[in-house]
């Protein structure tokens, strides 16, 4: 039986939290026979970085996209100029800019996506309501009761997955 490749999401430099669910995620996908695939993790590009990510997301089933916090703004403006325009007053958490981009690509694509993202990381893919896909926070405290909700959530994304591989 052939391991299904679905796509990860995931920034390279990690703090010790976001580690250990990134770590346990890979597990529950290899338990279900999934290959995660990433670029700079299992795939090295040859080409530029963008058209691997196309290259690689054709030889998936499914994608992950993981919303770590990789930077985190205290002062500054939000649409500076514009009508709109708003001091930070609050911290922005903000992911990778690679998440926005591997999630279109995965969506357009028509990937079954699974989105994770950390509390208080907002914006683009991150947002409730910006594609068919429910934004899941990833639990402060990976205890056993988030353990087994994280696997229900697997266990129902694969079945769309292991659909969508079964037609290749």
């Amino acid at each position: 039986m052939s391991t299904i490749p679905v796509f990860i999401s995931c920034p390279t430099t990690l703090n010790n939290r976001q580690t250990e669910f990134r770590k346990f995620l890979v597990k529950l996908l290899n338990d279900l026979n999934m290959e995660p695939r990433a670029l700079g993790t299992s795939d090295y590009p040859k080409d530029y970085p963008l058209k691997e990510v196309a290259i690689i997301a054709k030889r998936c089933s499914g994608g992950i996209i993981l919303g770590f916090e990789q930077m985190r703004v205290s002062a500054g403006k939000t649409k500076a100029g514009t009508p709109k325009e708003k001091t930070i007053t609050e911290e922005l958490l903000l992911p990778t800019p690679w998440n926005h981009i591997e999630a279109g690509i995965l969506f357009a694509s028509k990937l079954p996506l699974l989105i994770f993202k950390e509390d208080g990381v907002t914006g683009g893919v991150f947002d409730n309501g910006i594609s068919d896909a429910f934004v899941h926070t990833i639990p402060e405290d990976l205890n056993n009761k988030k353990k087994d909700e994280i696997k229900q959530v697997i266990q129902k994304w694969f079945a769309e997955v292991s659909i969508l591989h079964n037609q290749f």
